[in-house]
């Protein structure tokens, strides 16, 4: 394979692929209309649920919405607190700041990079009404120790899993151990519906109804003596003559189109077969740098499944000579490959500074995202691709 192929290979951004199978899903589709949350969204869902080990799933348009919609089931409103981590992206907070409540976050552990359990409890006051750990880069927080504080205050937990679809901790799925779980399809992520999508998944009765209403504009069906949850469940009775429709609150419109589900659907049935190579390429790489000095590789925690949404690295800039953004800047430039740095801290971005927060709040996850940047993985990639980057790597690590 030529040099330009590889470095091509390795700044390929899409998480996911699409073959054979997820064409001829959209062509039947097609076919029927197109409809939005049809018969494959209803799939999908009780295929999704089934393979988290959930009661039930809601398709929504992307993982923001995901995290909204769990946080307006809990009765999320102004006032209340939703404690998550810094290290995420921006949705897993704003899902919380949109809805009025105070968000703070909870430091980070030094070794995962997730939400510290030992500093959760300190963080906790009598307002907190949600907590949010986020599962980062493809492994699972130490939900044993998250939800074992969360019970003893009485407090939901709502898990981002949208970097951890199909990861595993202690042999529970991720997303199936709170209150809600949710998941991102975006086109970066272990499995993608067409560039975007989401899900909800929840073994509350409860729960399920308020995301199923808030969904779809709190719409609420009636045929007669039937009474119908949502307009879009597939059972809008067409062929009835007296019914109506009624609106329980002002909700929204995140619902997923058929076209998605259906690639969602073929994709789920390989996301284990994707999530495999993942693994097998973090560790070819972890073989190929873990005598590197002034690398830190990630580390994956007992009774864990990482599936490497992403691979982390700290870079010691004495120990491997250059720092962080040297580095960043030179991988491009010398050596033709992109990488990522996920994420600066939440606080200290203008929207969190804006409300109240400050540099030094949180030491531990400002010193490590001030190192730490991340290495392309996905399916597709190449032994000579992965060993193209090694070389890269500690070609860098010598100069």
């Amino acid at each position: 394979m030529s040099t330009p192929t590889i470095k091509h290979d390795l700044q390929i951004k899409y998480g996911s692929e699409y073959g054979v199978e997820e064409e001829r899903a959209i062509i039947e589709v097609l076919r029927a209309g197109a409809p939005t949350s049809g018969e494959a969204c209803l799939q999908f869902e009780q295929d999704f649920a089934r393979y988290c080990g959930a009661t039930h799933a809601r398709a929504v348009s992307n993982g923001t919405a995901a995290l909204f919609l769990a946080l307006i089931a809990i009765g999320i409103k102004r006032g209340d607190r939703v404690l998550t981590t810094p290290v995420t992206w921006i949705a897993t907070a704003a899902a919380g700041a949109t809805l009025g409540a105070d968000v703070d976050f909870v430091d980070i552990d030094p070794v995962t990079y997730t939400l510290d359990p030992k500093q959760l409890e300190t963080r906790l006051t009598p307002n907190t009404r949600a907590i949010l750990p986020v599962h980062l880069y493809g492994q699972c927080c130490d939900m044993n120790a998250i939800l074992a504080i969360a019970d003893k205050h009485g407090i939901p937990v709502v898990e981002d899993a949208c970097h951890a679809v199909g990861a595993e901790h202690h042999g529970r799925k991720a997303g199936s151990m709170g209150f809600a779980g949710c998941f991102s399809f975006h086109e970066q992520k272990n499995m993608s519906t067409l560039g975007e999508g989401g899900m909800v998944i929840t073994s509350s009765a409860g729960a399920f109804e308020k995301i199923a209403l808030y969904r779809s504009h709190c719409t609420r069906v009636y045929g007669r003596s039937t009474k119908y949850c949502s307009l879009d469940e597939g059972k809008f009775p067409m062929g009835k003559r007296f019914w109506f429709q009624d609106f329980d609150d002002c909700g929204y419109n995140f619902r997923l189109t058929d076209i998605q589900a259906a690639t969602g659907l073929v994709q789920l049935k390989r996301l284990d077969a994707l999530n495999r190579r993942r693994i097998d390429n973090a560790a070819h790489l972890t073989a190929g740098l873990r005598e590197v000095p002034g690398l830190v590789l990630p580390t994956i925690a007992p009774g864990n499944t990482h599936v490497f949404h992403l691979y982390p690295v700290q870079i010691d800039p004495v120990e491997f000579g250059m720092t962080k953004d040297d580095f960043v800047f030179a991988m491009l430039h010398e050596r033709g490959i992109k990488v990522g740095t996920h994420y600066t801290p939440l606080h200290l971005s203008t929207a969190f500074q804006k409300r109240g927060f400050r540099k030094g709040q949180f030491p531990i996850a400002e010193q490590v995202m001030e190192r730490l940047v991340t290495l392309p993985i996905n399916p597709r990639q190449t032994r000579e691709a992965l060993d193209y980057l090694i070389e890269s790597i500690r070609a860098l690590q010598k100069g």
